[in-house]
């Protein structure tokens, strides 16, 4: 691991030096001074969240929620392995017991993709469903999400609603049908949020839809659900709430992001750290640091899967409002460009990198990269997760946290960063190229990046230990 420390400090000692020092360029002179470039900086923040239910046995309820709605034809989504498993024969048993008419859509691809998305949208446009059910983990809410949305404005064009600048990006005015999620993962927070995440296969790259608009009506957080996963799947699923918290917590404050629009519909879903925010980030972090290792050595641990359940949809809460920023934004070529890496405990016949994964990855770089802008805190992540912070030294901020987060790694057998996934320093420019368009986040990062950090990132992310 010392190697991967000394690694990541040259790299990002060598992008200091080569920075401008002066006041007006200076990336370490003042959080977010980059950012504010571009225009007035916003002055406000909106929170926006589902509805939550918790308790074990709690999913019993949605048939009775579906009849308090008036649903007269429901589309309930999972995918192949879930459509087989407890928590989607719990729901189909809750909906049948409260005599409510639905169809099963089981075909959503696991880490979904533009195509599988309109397959999705397809089934939703020709059965004109009025309530929607999706039970499983973010893939299966973010299809659902959208296949509400594309069918509540049938003549939309696909990129209509997809970010810019790969989509259009055009605001959500329209009224969708209520979504209620079951998550079955403790991960996305998918459940509390209006984005949804796909691979768009011409570019090779992730991208997505994000609108308050289309979070679910309600969130059913049922802790026995996640019972179900297996070690590997709680993994990478609890480093997303690890990165979510993080990212939230250290991204761009929402008044110094820009620009500040001129109509509060224009402000978007992701806004920068907040207050409110931030109090969900640092709780979701402070679960994490104590049930996530439990909740993957032994999947008969109750209190820590429903605990991690919990962390789950706190970090959504937050990152859903401020929104996150490199390690998410350097995520999605990562898990677009996949060539043969095949997951441990994934049962799904394409290559596929888990996307708490790849976002987990080049966490150690990139808070070492960010950590001069709130040197706070990432002491305070630090700390959490269990550094000794009582003779640290403010600059030495990131470093510290970037060991924390390699330790926290190797104890639960990671991947010796992305050459372990089949990637090499030849793939770095096609890695940057698919990072630039993500700029929903990663103009979140409170430092701004060139192509030559990131490239330095990625290199720095090719081994941890």
């Amino acid at each position: 691991m010392a190697g991967g420390r000394e690694r990541v400090a040259h790299l990002l000692k060598q992008l200091h030096r080569a920075s401008c020092a002066c006041p007006a360029h200076s990336h370490v002179y003042s959080q977010g001074i980059g950012h504010a470039a571009s225009g007035k900086t916003d002055y406000a923040f909106e929170m926006a969240v589902s509805n939550i239910r918790y308790g074990k046995g709690v999913t019993k309820e949605v048939g009775m929620d579906l009849h308090n709605l008036g649903a007269r034809k429901v589309c309930v989504m999972t995918d192949k392995n879930l459509s087989q498993l407890p928590p989607v024969k719990a729901v189909l048993d809750s909906l049948t017991t409260n005599g409510i008419n639905f169809q099963m859509y089981d075909n959503v691809r696991v880490e979904p993709t533009d195509q599988s998305f309109m397959d999705a949208i397809m089934f939703a446009k020709k059965e004109e469903f009025d309530s929607y059910v999706a039970v499983g983990g973010g893939s299966v809410i973010d299809t659902c999400k959208t296949a509400n949305l594309y069918a509540s404005s049938p003549e939309s064009d696909f990129l209509d609603y997809v970010n810019a600048p790969i989509g259009k990006g055009k605001p959500v005015n329209i009224t969708l049908k209520p979504l209620i999620a079951v998550p079955t993962t403790a991960g996305t927070g998918s459940e509390t949020t209006g984005v949804a995440i796909f691979d768009y296969k011409e570019l090779k790259v992730k991208t997505g839809i994000a609108s308050r608009t289309i979070k679910p009506l309600l969130g059913i957080i049922d802790p026995l659900h996640t019972l179900y996963m297996p070690e590997r799947v709680t993994a990478n699923t609890g480093f997303d709430v690890l990165c979510h918290a993080l990212e939230s917590y250290t991204a761009l404050p929402y008044h110094q992001r820009s620009p500040c629009p001129s109509n509060p519909v224009n402000r978007p879903a992701y806004q920068g750290s907040n207050p409110i925010s931030d109090v969900w980030a640092i709780h979701a972090l402070r679960i994490t640091a104590k049930y996530l290792k439990r909740a993957i050595r032994n999947p008969e641990d109750e209190e820590a899967r429903a605990s991690m359940h919990l962390a789950s949809a706190f970090a959504g809460i937050g990152f859903g409002n401020a929104g996150v920023h490199l390690c998410h934004g350097m995520s999605y070529p990562i898990s677009g460009l996949v060539k043969n890496y095949k997951a441990k405990d994934y049962r799904v016949e394409h290559s596929l990198v888990p996307h708490g994964l790849s976002v987990v990855l080049t966490s150690p770089a990139v808070f070492t990269f960010t950590a001069p802008m709130c040197p706070e805190r990432h002491l305070e992540a630090a700390h959490i997760l269990g550094a000794n912070i009582s003779n640290s030294k403010v600059r030495d901020a990131g470093l510290i946290l970037a060991d924390t987060l390699r330790e926290f790694l190797f104890d639960l057998n990671v991947d010796d960063g992305l050459a372990a996934l089949g990637y090499s320093s030849a793939d770095i420019p096609a890695l940057v190229k698919g990072t630039l368009p993500q700029e929903r986040v990663t103009k979140l990062s409170p430092r701004p990046q060139t192509e030559e950090e990131l490239s330095a990132l990625f290199e720095a992310s090719m081994k941890l230990y």
